[in-house]
């Protein structure tokens, strides 16, 4: 691996605690990639010992609030939020291009049998997608551009949330058995929830901005870790750096810890091919998201990507690079971002702008205040 340069003024974690420092130095035995290429092993086989009635790795309101703990203390400058303007999670997730792999975390999400049944059992997904897809980005871009306090205070609401859905698997999907249970603060099942957003917001931004450096990329995932924290993961439930974190993906999608399940595949067709918005997901669209997911994935989703699918995806992606460069800010960058800018220069209420923007983003003209 090479050696990296010492990064400035970003937060940073330890295995036990989070520190403001990021040194240059190269990872210990124990802590290199080939730790988390058996992970999705290991969680296959926890669930096959997990007892009916419940999981005993839920996370409890007590250390959910230790996590917070550390993200206060690590925390850039409370006006400024957890990360702040000079962050690399403001500089990728500001980026409305982000939306372009919406639907790809989604799916991986899905692909989850336990995020499946959470969803199809206590989620307003069919019934109300566009709520659905405000809420999921109200929490996440106030996680990130808020303010300390608000971020607190959304990741708190999102582990209430969390704790009061739980339930069993209605029919055995993968190495999950019919009837085994889950539940959304389990930590396995957050740790890939928070990688779907984490490596499909590279992904995406990647494809139409300037890609990211390596040093950049650690620095990326250095604060990614920080922001696992307010889903309530410890340093020691993640992945050390970039690599590692590669490795976790990588063997994820290649276990059959993703698995389509029944309801997994029924959520999917009604969001892309239902009648369930007043608006068709377009073809274009469809295809990029296909192109964008592993191979076997897609197949079980039952996505049709031939040679006309990768033609589709390919010319959107031509107009894209070509256009989205051109987009005046206020179109360009999603409209917590804006809001935090305004925030930071002491403006009172984010422009006219920034609220268009974010009741398309977030479906309200502000972020909740805490």
């Amino acid at each position: 691996m090479n050696s990296r340069r010492p990064l400035q003024n970003i937060t940073t974690i330890s295995d036990d605690i989070w520190q403001p420092a990021f040194p240059s130095m190269e990872p210990l035995e124990a802590e290199k990639p080939d730790r988390f290429q058996f992970e999705a092993m290991e969680i296959s086989q926890r669930s096959r010992n997990r007892c009916p009635g419940g999981s005993d790795r839920s996370i409890s309101a007590d250390a959910f609030e230790q996590t917070l703990d550390a993200v206060r203390a690590a925390a850039a400058f409370p006006n400024a939020g957890i990360f702040g303007p000079a962050s690399m999670m403001w500089r990728i997730d500001r980026e409305s291009a982000i939306f372009l792999g919406a639907g790809r975390a989604l799916l991986l999400q899905l692909a989850h049998p336990w995020v499946a049944a959470a969803i199809a059992e206590h989620s307003q997904a069919i019934a109300d997608p566009i709520g659905r897809f405000h809420r999921t980005f109200n929490t996440v871009f106030t996680m990130v551009f808020g303010t300390l306090d608000q971020a607190l205070d959304v990741a708190r609401r999102l582990h209430r949330r969390h704790a009061r859905t739980s339930g069993s698997l209605p029919a055995a999907a993968g190495p999950f058995a019919s009837g085994s249970p889950y539940i959304a603060n389990d930590p396995d099942a957050l740790r890939w929830v928070h990688a779907t957003l984490v490596e499909t917001a590279l992904l995406a931004h990647d494809l139409v901005c300037q890609p990211l450096t390596s040093d950049e990329r650690e620095q990326y995932w250095a604060e990614c870790r920080l922001f696992a924290a307010l889903f309530g993961l410890k340093p020691a439930d993640l992945p050390r750096d970039w690599d590692a974190f590669a490795a976790y993906t990588d063997a994820m999608t290649r276990s059959n810890v993703l698995t389509v399940s029944g309801a997994a595949g029924e959520i999917a067709d009604r969001l892309f091919c239902g009648p369930v918005t007043q608006w068709r997901t377009p073809m274009w669209y469809r295809a990029l998201t296909a192109e964008m997911l592993p191979p076997r994935l897609r197949a079980e989703f039952g996505f049709v990507h031939g040679p006309r699918e990768s033609e589709s995806a390919r010319r959107a992606l031509v107009w894209l690079r070509r256009v989205y460069p051109l987009l005046p800010i206020g179109l360009r960058m999603v409209g917590p971002y804006q809001e935090a800018v305004a925030r930071l220069h002491g403006r009172s209420q984010p422009g006219m702008t920034a609220q268009l923007t974010n009741q398309f983003w977030i479906g309200r003209t502000r972020m909740d205040p805490a």
